[in-house]
Formats: structure tokens, C-alpha cells, sequence
């Protein structure tokens, strides 16, 4: 994949200093290179391969590439690009306003975080991010689906869902584990780094999946579907999207037991893309 464009700033992390200091985690693999770690600026174009890797078959991140009516929804070198693109501005956004995280000695997993009190809807995010190049690299239909629909769907669905909660919650908008990489326990451990903290905060977490063989997966982690839980994408008149609404409470302890092997519990969670923040998809993937 491509580095960064030249012209985008990767800061040197004064926001990411505002987050509160997580412990290193340390029973997630023997070799110290599979543990949990916040990227730093060398990281992000790693963090972006991974995350365009599990996104590949995801409908959301398809959505705003393939909008001809009729046309097939099959990768070429120039969808694959435009693709990996949109996941490397995303990355970048994450690292500049939120948390991003890896896992595994050959970046096998990433989560992208919102800590309470932010996002990345500011103009200068955007511009930095490289973000905004997508209102001329996508096309007219792309980025109406893209920065009409999606990103104000979100920001709305996520508001109304917390309520007074919205600036005061975890937002996990991005989770994925390479192909080959799943049943390691990666996508576990990546969770529970930022749920231990919210627990500890009493804070609530958020997500949005666009894979209902997720749910089971994010369940076992302490979210619950919401009474209102779906939303849907409809510009594809072909296809509606349907993205499934979670949250999870803080809690006193740990959902399942501490005997459990995560990587046992990880065995049917398979590890396509499950969305979330759809900004790219604030789907997720296990």
C-alpha cells in the first residue's frame, strides 16, 4: 500500500495524551510482540492495510465505492486503491482525534476508538486526515452517500441512542482482524483494553455492526441490541444496508469467566468487517 500522502500531517500525538493511560496488557499472547499497543506515527499505514484487508467483503465499505446502478461489486486495481485509501484516512483521522490500537507481531488486528468528548467531523481533522480529497476521489453518488447519508446517519443514530451519554461514552468505530488471523483472541483483547477502562470510568461503550454473525461476538463482551437497534443505508435502490445499534453498560466484572480461553470464545466469530463508524464504516470486525 501507498504511505501517506506528503501532504497530510501526522501530528505527534498531543491528543492522544489526553486519553487516559491504559495498562499494557500482558496475558494475551507468551510473545510480547502479539500484545495489545496504541500505534504510534510509523504504525498508521500498517493499521490502514490491516483494516482494508478485513473490510474487503464488508457491504458498507463497498457502498460508497461501487454506486453504478447494475455494475458489478467486484475489486480492480483502481476500487482496491480507492478502498485502501478511504481506510488510510480513517486511520489517520483516529490517530489524530481518537485511539486506535493494534494486536498480534504482524499488525493482525486494529480497533479505532472515540474517546468521550470527541470525533473526527471537524473540518480540520478532515483536511488533515486527507479525508476531504474523497469529495473528488469518490464519485457524485459515492459522496452523497458517503457525507449526506452515512456520516449525518450516524452522528444521529448515535445521539438519540445515548442521549445525555453521547459526549460521555467509549465509540468503537472500527474493528478488524486480518483473514487468518481470527480465533487468536486479537479482537477480544483489542475491546477489552478500552471496556476495562469504561468500566472502570463508568462510562458506557457504543458500536454499530453491519454483520449479524458479529452480534453474538459483541454480546459476549457486554453489549446489548437496543430496543430501536437498526438503522439502514438506502441510496442503493438495489440493496438496503442494514447496520445493527449496540451499547454496553459499564459493569462491575468481567461477562464471561476468567477460565474462559479467548481464543475458544473467538471460534465462530469470523473476521470480515463489522462496521462502525461507517466513516468508513463505523462497522466492525472480529
Amino acid at each position: 500500500m501507498e504511505k501517506l500522502n506528503a501532504a497530510i500531517t501526522i501530528e505527534s500525538k498531543p491528543l492522544i495524551q489526553s486519553v487516559p493511560v491504559m495498562a499494557e496488557r500482558t496475558d494475551i499472547a507468551a510473545n510480547p510482540s502479539d500484545q495489545v499497543r496504541v500505534v504510534g506515527p510509523d504504525d498508521c499505514v500498517k493499521a490502514a492495510e490491516c483494516l482494508a484487508e478485513a473490510f474487503m467483503n464488508d457491504d458498507v465499505a463497498k457502498y460508497f465505492i461501487f454506486t453504478e446502478s447494475g455494475s458489478p461489486k467486484t475489486w480492480n486495481p483502481e476500487t482496491l486503491w480507492l478502498h485502501r485509501k478511504i481506510c488510510e484516512y480513517l486511520v489517520s483521522a483516529h490517530y489524530m482525534k481518537g485511539l486506535v490500537t493494534i494486536a498480534g507481531p504482524n499488525y493482525d488486528s486494529v480497533a479505532l476508538w472515540m474517546p468521550p468528548g470527541t470525533d473526527i467531523d471537524d473540518w480540520l481533522t478532515m483536511f488533515k486526515s486527507g479525508m476531504w480529497r474523497l469529495r473528488y476521489q469518490l464519485s457524485a453518488e459515492g459522496c452523497k452517500r458517503f457525507f449526506t447519508e452515512f456520516l449525518p446517519l450516524l452522528s444521529k443514530t448515535k445521539a438519540a441512542a445515548l442521549g445525555a451519554d453521547d459526549n460521555n461514552s467509549w465509540y468503537l468505530v472500527y474493528l478488524g482482524t486480518k483473514p487468518g488471523s481470527e480465533r487468536k483472541g486479537y479482537a477480544r483483547a483489542l475491546i477489552e483494553m478500552v471496556t476495562q477502562q469504561a468500566d472502570a470510568e463508568g462510562l458506557k461503550c457504543y458500536l454499530e455492526s453491519s454483520h449479524k454473525k458479529n452480534l453474538d461476538f459483541y454480546k459476549r463482551r457486554g453489549f446489548e441490541e437496543l430496543a430501536l437497534s437498526k438503522i439502514y443505508l438506502t441510496r442503493d435502490k438495489s440493496k438496503s444496508i442494514e447496520l445493527d445499534i449496540m451499547v454496553r453498560n459499564p459493569q462491575a466484572k468481567e461477562v464471561e469467566s476468567p477460565t474462559a480461553h479467548s481464543g475458544d470464545l473467538e471460534k465462530r466469530d469470523a473476521a470480515n468487517g463489522v462496521h462502525p463508524n461507517a466513516v468508513a464504516n463505523p462497522t466492525t470486525a472480529t
